[in-house]
């Protein structure tokens, strides 16, 4: 069973950084699509970003120019690093991989606050 370990996040102020990054507990497996997801109280989750195995990414309108995603395929890791940050970025943020057959793994969820 893999297990996807997320590090980073907390309280920023507006304006500020943070970065993020996520790690697969195992090797031996292809990894196709990496990617952020995040939900804030009440609302769905929803896409930040993905990258995929050539490194073509994704995002989300509201992080375009502010966040930048990344990744080591030799590491199993992926990163997150989020510029600019405001208010509506407060959320728990997840992590999610998607293997060479499909199957999708999730992270445990990291809380990133900003502050007005």
């Amino acid at each position: 069973q893999v297990q996807l370990v997320e590090s980073g996040g907390g309280l920023v102020q507006a304006g500020g950084s943070l970065s993020l990054s996520c790690t697969a507990s195992r090797s031996g497996f292809g990894i196709n699509a990496m990617g952020w997801y995040r939900q804030a109280p009440g609302k769905q989750r929803e896409l930040v970003a993905t990258i995929i195995r050539d490194g073509r990414t994704n995002y989300a309108d509201s992080v375009k120019g502010r966040f930048t995603i990344s990744r080591d395929n030799a590491k199993k890791t992926v990163y997150l690093q989020m510029n600019s940050q405001k208010p509506e970025d407060t959320a728990v943020y997840f992590c999610k991989f998607e293997d060479q057959v499909r199957r999708v793994y999730w992270g445990q969820g990291t809380q990133v606050t900003v502050s007005s």
